[in-house]
């Protein structure tokens, strides 16, 4: 009978040696962005108009709407600063780690007028539940520039990406994973 045993359990290290991966090999949900920072695009002058977010299986959204074609981004890690001011917006966000979010173009229109009804330093989503998104801070709209902090629970992997409209609209959407691996 020990010799069964014996024999049974070769066969079963075998079979494993020979199944490539494993779970723990697999990126959670097929998730492979790192969090490295993420920049593209130039400057436009279409206005931010809304800023909205969303929870997914795999990762929590953010997304920032324009009045037309917007391209330019940049997102990390790191501290993040109010436009115009230079005050650090870390103490005011919620969250283990933060996303600086520089968006290459303004929330205001052609006559300087705000096109959202944002204030510097006002938490502008409701992330109660999320798993991953602690806060979404206004860090103010200057020369061109919109600026957030986005407070995660802690540094995941992150993508960036553009979406054409609604219409004429577009939008630069953030995911950050749940986590890294399973």
């Amino acid at each position: 009978m020990t010799a069964l045993v014996v024999a049974f359990a070769a066969l079963l290290a075998a079979a494993a040696a020979a199944t490539p991966g494993t779970a723990a090999d697999a990126p959670y949900c097929g998730i492979t962005w790192g969090s490295g920072d993420k920049t593209a695009g130039p400057m436009s002058s279409s206005p931010l108009v809304e800023v909205r977010t969303g929870r997914h299986e795999c990762h929590d959204r953010v997304v920032f709407e324009f009045d037309g074609p917007v391209t330019g981004y940049s997102v990390g890690y790191g501290e993040t600063y109010t436009d115009g001011e230079g005050l650090a917006l870390s103490p005011y966000t919620a969250g283990g780690a933060l996303l600086r979010v520089s968006l290459r173009a303004p929330a205001y229109d052609d006559e300087h007028l705000a096109t959202v009804l944002y204030r510097v330093g006002d938490h502008v989503a409701n992330v109660v539940r999320y798993q991953t998104l602690r806060d979404v801070v206004f860090g103010g709209s200057f020369e061109g520039y919109t600026t957030f902090a986005v407070g995660v629970r802690a540094r995941l992997p992150f993508r960036v990406f553009l979406l054409a409209g609604p219409g004429t609209h577009s939008r630069i959407v953030l995911d950050v994973a749940h986590q890294w691996q399973q």
